[in-house]
């Protein structure tokens, strides 16, 4: 009978088989959201440590299991100071994803033709800008560090927003949907050294940003007047109106080389 008891396990019945498929959908979610990341390094290094503390089970090696049964103990605690940001961002993507695509109220042709008419005069007269656009995740929390603007996505308002020696300037506007949300916001620079000594604070921020969430960060360069994008933690230079125009619908592939990224 119990012979027949341990068998049934092998027979997995449907419920088994939606539980299996809910365990890897979810798996298959956290892998995602900490791929090029420095959590992704730290899920390796405990399979890592896993795989010794099982060999050492195995062997009777008690003075390494003793060992790594107290790393495992006070590692947790260490981790989730260490990885603060990567765990932030994650939470961020789960907690606030609002499951809606963000340009509702007006085509995302008029608002990306918007922005880039207004980044190209921008760019033209050498005027230090960054523009953030919201995606899934939610901005609210870098909103309120800014100015409240609530008004229509246009090449004139930003380019006003950004005008030399307005309060506004040396901050970042936040677009949702068809609506200038804020200007002057404050975004979390990179942890992560930059090795082009040309990128600014505005470049930092940008890359810190896109690493926090999902958004799409357009800079413009005060020095070089060079328009670049950071999406994902990675940076792209060198963008020109019509590739502008393609991130910002969605029309680019999101497996496109950056020319900039962040370091390991």
């Amino acid at each position: 009978m119990n012979v027949l008891d341990d068998l049934a396990l092998l027979r997995p019945g449907w419920l088994d088989l939606f539980e299996i498929l809910l365990v890897a959908a979810i798996l298959y979610r956290v892998f995602l959201l900490v791929q090029r990341t420095r959590a992704m390094q730290i899920l390796l290094g405990l399979f890592v440590l896993g795989g010794i503390y099982l060999a050492a089970q195995l062997f009777g090696l008690d003075l390494i299991r003793y060992l790594l049964e107290t790393v495992f103990q006070y590692g947790v605690i260490l981790a989730l100071v260490v990885f603060q940001p990567e765990l932030r961002s994650a939470l961020a993507r789960i907690g606030q994803s609002r499951m809606v695509r963000i340009f509702t109220t007006l085509q995302e042709s008029e608002v990306a033709d918007e922005i880039a008419e207004a980044v190209e005069r921008l760019s033209r007269s050498k005027i230090g800008a960054i523009i953030a656009v919201e995606q899934e995740v939610g901005l609210d929390e870098y909103a309120e560090t800014g100015s409240p603007v609530e008004a229509r996505v246009s090449a004139d308002m930003i380019t006003t927003i950004f005008t030399p020696y307005s309060p506004l300037h040396d901050g970042a506007i936040l677009v949702r949907g068809d609506q200038i949300r804020c200007a002057g916001a404050i975004l979390p620079l990179t942890q992560y050294t930059l090795t082009d000594k040309s990128l600014g604070t505005r470049h930092r921020a940008a890359l810190g940003l896109s690493e926090e969430t999902d958004a799409i960060v357009v800079v413009i360069s005060e020095e070089s007047a060079r328009v670049s994008v950071a999406r994902g933690g990675r940076m792209e230079r060198d963008v020109g109106p019509e590739r502008l125009r393609e991130i910002l619908t969605g029309a680019a592939r999101k497996g496109t080389p950056a020319l900039a990224a962040k370091p390991a």
